[in-house]
């Protein structure tokens, strides 16, 4: 390893907030809290990585190995502490397709060309685009994925092994029914319930692992006839191992994984920066987008050389750790390091050997499930169903456009759609901005003034062109930009064709007021000879007659 990348991996351990400091804040009562709160999280990890493989088509361990893996990478060198990565349902549902045609070492090889990907994006810093995503966006995101975190809890009310692996919980299967069901439901409400009160008694652990270990005690203590994990596989396994894909390497190999490794390197950043936006806005701090392109990167190479599926950031999970008082990277790294425990750990004691896997798939789901539905409820942002009716109607249209598509469809389809609409809605506005005021000329005598006012790009050019009498003008006019910008290349042959005009009809064109920026797009395209003695102070151009033979090309 070059000596400036292990200075940068020192550095990064070495940060504040992962140093024994207390007067900087991590003392023995927030270690105890990060370490509770990484427990809590791995306990959600397990049925949700599990799960996720079912719907790639793969073995349950393959979905905790990338739990594990990306988990722990992205705590220790991820943008954002808090976030919690891992095998999530976005990538899933674009992988099975993969693994049903070509196997499980194909999608190995893809997920390290998508990791790879993914790093080349970090190191462009690709990841700052992600500040263009309207708030509208945000909300309709936000909206639709807490209900597609309620939704995916209903596959856990039906019978074990029946539900089709489509990653939606109401799709296909055989419902609970009976006590089996009225027992499941009671389990749930009591852990929504432990996790409301808890706080208001004692801060001491977590509410949500307060709310697992009271429901699971309870039904370990009576033997109660509920979904356990281990009904939807066994987890325990060795440790995960080195692994290169066995695969051709040429070039039909690449054909083949090129196409789903852009599109899970895509969703997976798309999916991990709005976390990291979410997170921050919860945790007040700001910043590290590429950094976290990066982590991401390096967690999914790393995952598909070890018998992981990849992963990004898990918004319900990380959602999990925040609320549970998780603020460092202790938090992230503690909760993968206790999945690899629940995988893998066995023990012998005077009373005979304990396996922590067996404990583990002993949990009720029910307890996991209350956990989830009560992220639901504090993900979901309830303020913007009264904002919708105060808000522009284009804006209250993307808020529930995003979150419709978000629940039909995946998180980064409707994110681009939210934004391609935002985006859309923003340029007819100002299309719509571009008028003109009129006047005499005080420096040109008998011209005609036209102060132009607006942004003009391709939204606006038709409007602009159609703001001039040409027919009925003056023989000089001025055309004055000093409350308008020319954007874009619409813009420049807006300007070309009034130019056309004036001078078929024998007119001559003034320009002032273009901005420098102006001048050198200008310039580039060649519609306009600029002197070289422009005002650098004020960077404007004034008074520069341009006769509309050398404006027009001609």
């Amino acid at each position: 390893m070059p000596r400036a990348m292990l200075a940068s991996f020192a550095n990064r351990i070495a940060r504040p907030d992962l140093r024994w400091v207390p007067d900087e804040g991590l003392t023995f009562t927030r270690l105890r809290i990060e370490l509770l709160s990484g427990l809590t999280v791995a306990l959600a990890l397990v049925p949700e990585a599990v799960a996720f493989a079912f719907v790639a088509g793969v073995h349950p361990l393959v979905g905790l190995y990338a739990a594990f893996l990306v988990g722990l990478i992205t705590a220790l060198i991820g943008g954002r502490p808090g976030m919690i990565s891992g095998a999530t349902g976005a990538l899933a549902v674009v992988m099975v397709a993969l693994v049903a045609q070509h196997g499980v070492e194909y999608l190995f090889a893809t997920v390290v060309l998508m990791g790879i990907m993914q790093i080349i994006a970090g190191a462009m810093h690709w990841g700052r685009f992600i500040r263009l995503v309207p708030h509208p966006v945000m909300l309709g995101f936000v909206n639709g994925l807490a209900i597609v975190i309620f939704l995916a809890q209903m596959g856990q009310f039906k019978v074990p092994g029946t539900m089709e692996n489509t990653g939606h919980g109401m799709s296909g299967g055989e419902w609970l029914s009976g006590m089996q069901l009225y027992t499941m439901l009671g389990l749930v409400a009591l852990t929504m319930a432990v996790i409301w009160v808890m706080p208001r008694v004692t801060r001491i652990i977590p509410a949500p692992l307060a709310g697992i270990v009271v429901v699971a005690a309870l039904v370990i203590g009576f033997g109660l006839n509920v979904p356990r994990v281990g009904d939807l596989a066994s987890i325990e396994g060795g440790l995960p191992t080195f692994h290169i894909p066995m695969v051709p390497l040429n070039w039909e190999t690449f054909t083949i994984i090129l196409p789903y490794a852009g599109i899970l390197a895509a969703i997976g950043l798309i999916e991990s920066l709005l976390t990291l936006n979410l997170v921050g806005e919860i945790t007040g701090k700001r910043g590290g987008a590429s950094q976290e392109c990066i982590a991401q990167g390096v967690a999914n190479v790393t995952t598909g050389f070890f018998g992981g599926m990849g992963g990004c950031a898990m918004i319900g999970q990380s959602m999990i750790n925040v609320k549970s008082g998780g603020r460092t990277r202790i938090a992230g790294i503690a909760a993968a390091l206790f999945l690899l425990v629940f995988i893998v750990l066995d023990f012998d004691t005077p009373f005979g050997t304990v396996s922590i896997p067996a404990l583990i798939e002993q949990i009720p789901l029910a307890a996991l499930v209350g956990v989830m539905f009560m992220v639901v409820i504090g993900t979901f942002a309830w303020n913007s169903l009264n904002i919708l009716r105060k808000v522009p109607m284009t804006d209250a249209f993307v808020i529930v456009l995003v979150t419709a598509v978000t629940v039909m469809e995946d998180l980064a389809v409707a994110v681009v759609v939210g934004v391609i609409v935002s985006a859309l809605a923003y340029a007819w506005n100002n299309a719509k901005r571009i008028h003109a005021v009129t006047r005499e000329s005080e420096t040109e005598e008998g011209a005609k003034v036209y102060e132009i006012q607006g942004p003009l790009f391709f939204g606006s050019s038709e409007g602009f062109v159609e703001l001039f009498d040409v027919s009925n003008d003056s023989e000089t006019v001025i055309i004055d930009f000093a409350a308008s910008r020319v954007v874009d290349q619409s813009a420049l042959q807006a300007i070309e064709n009034i130019a056309g005009k004036y001078e078929a009809a024998g007119k001559r064109v003034m320009l002032r007021h273009l901005s420098r920026d102006c001048h050198k797009l200008l310039n580039k395209a060649g519609h306009l000879m600029v002197d070289s003695d422009d005002d650098p102070d004020y960077e404007l151009a004034v008074d520069y007659s341009v006769r509309t033979g050398i404006l027009g090309g001609h």
